[in-house]
């Protein structure tokens, strides 16, 4: 949940008090009720409703024994600082790093990559709000990172993944079928990422560029 997905739940076993808890339901049920969680009625998930609720786990995580949690938040942190500072390689590692610590049980096509990608970059959701398959230009954008308000500095990101094919093609498809256009109202920097994976080597790859628009 903290990489922003949604969870199942059943709600029918919650006792509606707050000291019997017969499953991991009924606490996920208290938590709606108090509010710390949203509750989908249609798909019958739970998730995070906010960033600001979303740090306040990440507090209480620290000061818990969840080593696990805590460094790969870390890990995610370090992640997003790499893309910024637009390092293919620690990119690619971090990517290499989150693959092999996340259970995927069928990671075969760009779509459980994107799946990875963002649990990878979960901690980017304090600076941006990561969406998938945006429309732009002739196509879609795989992932695109848009900056909140309060965190225009940091460079947006379009990106683009690709399996078992050159990293290279990923950046000349955001650029050919104009992805940026996504982002036309932004004047910062802007970063073109392009990831992909190789079944054969079990690697990642990744290339990025800058663009810097306005000027």
């Amino acid at each position: 949940m903290l990489a922003g997905e949604e969870v199942p739940v059943s709600t029918g076993t919650f006792s509606n008090d707050m000291t019997t808890f017969a499953t991991k339901d009924d606490i996920l049920t208290l938590l709606v009720h108090l509010g710390y969680l949203t509750y989908d009625s249609l798909s019958g998930t739970v998730m995070i409703p906010n960033r600001e609720v979303a740090q306040e786990y990440v507090n209480a995580i620290r000061t818990m024994d969840w080593h696990e949690v805590i460094n790969a938040v870390e890990a995610s942190r370090r992640l997003l600082e790499a893309l910024w500072a637009m390092d293919d390689n620690a990119v690619a590692e971090g990517m290499d790093c989150a693959h092999n610590e996340i259970s995927i049980l069928q990671y075969y096509d760009e779509n459980s990559l994107s799946c990875v990608i963002h649990l990878a970059f979960c901690f980017a959701r304090e600076y941006d709000t990561m969406i998938r398959e945006l429309s732009s230009g002739r196509g879609f954008a795989d992932i695109c990172f848009l900056l909140r308000k309060l965190h225009l500095d940091k460079p947006a990101v379009v990106m683009e993944l690709k399996w078992n094919q050159d990293v290279y093609g990923a950046i000349a498809q955001i650029k050919d079928r104009h992805y940026v256009d996504a982002l036309k109202d932004y004047q910062g920097n802007l970063l073109l990422a392009g990831i992909s994976y190789d079944k054969e080597t079990k690697k990642h790859t990744c290339k990025i560029e800058k663009i810097v628009k306005g000027r």
